[in-house]
């Protein structure tokens, strides 16, 4: 039986090779998630956090893109502002739901882990960002604030 995976390996070996390749990806993603500070969360609890708990959305894309379409009431702040410590106004809100919101959810995700390291306290990332809230059917803000 153990000859057979060797000869499977040896005669399909980027097969192979692309195998342990998908493994340690979903491995390392695991753990990611699991060690990340920020919790991924769904367009419905993000309303329910901000209906309820009074969160507030950061949405990190560019000025272009949020004109385009944007959460209500949510505030525009570039990734390189969070990483140079810029928070727009947000320190006095360290103890609120502060939800990040990029595109498809992967720029938010370190966005969300340096708020977090800053000291705020309830750091969430919107699941697949706003194509999943589009995909839910809700409400876009087009335009200025």
């Amino acid at each position: 039986m153990q000859n057979e995976y060797i000869q499977f390996f040896q005669q399909h070996m980027i097969l192979s090779i692309v195998w342990i390749g998908l493994v340690v990806a979903l491995i390392i993603n695991f753990f990611k998630s699991y060690k990340s500070a920020a919790k991924t969360i769904s367009a419905a609890e993000v309303t329910h956090l901000v209906n309820r708990e009074n969160g507030i959305v950061i949405d990190v894309r560019s000025h272009d893109e949020f004109k385009r379409g944007h959460i209500t009431e949510s505030r525009n702040v570039l990734p390189s502002d969070i990483k140079a410590g810029n928070f727009a106004g947000l320190e006095s809100h360290k103890a609120a739901p502060i939800i990040v919101v990029c595109k498809t959810g992967q720029t938010a995700q370190e966005s969300a882990e340096l708020l977090a390291k800053a000291g705020f306290e309830k750091v969430f990332v919107l699941k697949s960002g706003l194509i999943s809230w589009n995909e839910a059917n809700l409400p876009l803000v087009r335009g200025k604030k």
